[in-house]
């Protein structure tokens, strides 16, 4: 390795110089690219929203960010609580939407429990789930298991074949669009425009849900790792509360880690093996790094680029017959 060793330290960052940057940027693309008078930020008490809605106030002030609170009936009680917590702490106006009915009305939690019941029959109130990933970085391919909790507290889990994961995962995603559907009904209303709150490792590996929380008008956090967003959500004064929180998906019933659920590995050691990936960091070097087998090492590298390669679906835009715009000066693709 010809470059920095292979530390935490290969994510620092001039926080108050990086925060800056995002909020000139922000008020620049919210103003001069897109014409809007503000922007919209769903938050769900994670550190990303948190961390969005902070910079988005340090670039446009308070009076122009508009926060959402959008629960459902699988949504975890801490979330809402921080997410009050950030909105009152930023001094921003916001609204709580509970999203569970028209989920309910869409058959969203319907077709979610067919699917679970094709594996659990007795499954029904009171049971709890969520899915996690398991294969990709132990040399194998990635399957997901389907894991239950009965009333009377028993875990039971089973290996998901594709229909009923496909089922699930799509029923769910009915979460992530209607929120991103109040987000626009509010962008509309105000003349606002929506930040999307993926981090680096998130946009870079497909995990998010295409016209879902996909969906958006600036993404101000993209380009930082994960690490880096608690870092600046520290610098920005959040509460403790959002700085400390161990970053879930807040999608399943049962409490679910985004490690669980997608990245198969903590999110510090994945962000160093992201950022060596990105830096052409042979795998011995990862290996050092994270304490583990140089095979173990290459198959998170080939678990890195098989998700990208997965997940280029997400980030397309819609197929032309033949370029359509470019006579207008719009951005062609």
């Amino acid at each position: 390795m010809n470059g920095p060793a292979l530390t935490p330290a290969v994510l620092a960052l001039d926080l108050e110089r990086e925060a800056e940057r995002i909020a000139r940027w922000m008020v620049e693309t919210v103003a001069t690219r897109l014409h809007r008078r503000g922007v919209i930020i769903a938050i769900s008490g994670g550190i990303d929203s948190s961390t969005c809605a902070a910079l988005a106030v340090r670039a446009l002030g308070p009076k122009k960010v508009f926060g959402l609170l959008l629960p459902e009936q699988d949504s975890s009680a801490f979330s809402g609580d921080r997410g009050r917590q950030v909105a009152e702490h930023l001094g921003i106006a916001y609204e709580v939407h509970d999203i569970a009915p028209a989920l309910e009305a869409l058959g969203c939690y319907r077709q979610r429990d067919a699917a679970i019941r094709a594996l659990f029959p007795a499954y029904g109130a009171g049971w709890k789930n969520k899915i996690v990933i398991a294969g990709g970085t132990a040399g194998g391919i990635n399957f997901f298991k389907l894991v239950v909790r009965s009333p009377d507290g028993a875990l039971h889990e089973a290996r998901l074949p594709v229909r009923e994961y496909l089922q699930i995962v799509a029923a769910t995603n009915f979460k992530q669009r209607v929120r991103k559907t109040m987000e626009y009904f509010h962008a509309d209303r105000l003349n606002y425009a929506v930040i999307g709150t993926p981090n680096r490792l998130e946009y870079d590996q497909g995990f998010f849900v295409k016209n879902g929380d996909g969906a958006a008008d600036l993404k101000p956090i993209a380009h930082l790792y994960k690490t880096q967003v608690y870092a600046m959500a520290r610098h920005l004064g959040l509460p403790e509360a959002v700085c400390a929180a161990e970053p879930t998906t807040d999608t399943y019933s049962l409490p679910q880690g985004q490690d669980e659920f997608y990245f198969a590995l903590p999110y510090a050691q994945m962000d160093l093996a992201l950022w060596a990936r990105n830096h052409d960091v042979p795998a011995e070097e990862l290996a050092h790094a994270l304490g583990v087998s140089d095979s173990r090492a290459q198959a998170i590298f080939r678990d890195i680029d098989a998700k990208r390669r997965g997940t280029r679906y997400l980030h397309a835009p819609a197929e032309l017959v033949e370029p359509v715009g470019a006579a207008l000066g719009l951005k062609v693709g």
